[in-house]
C-alpha cells in the first residue's frame, strides 16, 4: 500500500500522536482503526433500514418518520442534559 500524507494543525498531529501512544500503536494505526470504526451517512443510513426492518418483522413494530424524529430529539436532549418526556 503506498503511503500518503495528510496536513493537520500541529496541535491535531500532537494530539493524535498522544491518543496513538496511549494505545500502544502507531498514528497510521490509529488513523486507520478511526476510519474502519466511523460509519459514513451511508452506511448510517442502511444500519437503520436494516434495523427498522428487522423490528418490524421480528417484533411487529411499525417505525415511523415521525418516531425516528422523536428519538432523534431525545438523544439530542439527553446529550445537552435537559429533560425527556416520554417516548
Amino acid at each position: 500500500m503506498a503511503d500518503t500524507t495528510i496536513k493537520v494543525d500541529p496541535a491535531v498531529r500532537d494530539r493524535l500522536m498522544v491518543l496513538a501512544r496511549e494505545r500502544g500503536m502507531t498514528m497510521r494505526d490509529l488513523l486507520t482503526e478511526l476510519a474502519g470504526a466511523t460509519p459514513t451517512r451511508e452506511e448510517l443510513r442502511k444500519r437503520y433500514e436494516e434495523t427498522k426492518a428487522y423490528c418490524e418483522t421480528h417484533f411487529g413494530v411499525t417505525l415511523t418518520d415521525e418516531d425516528h424524529d422523536r428519538a432523534e430529539q431525545a438523544w439530542k436532549d439527553l446529550e445537552a442534559g435537559r429533560p425527556v418526556d416520554s417516548l
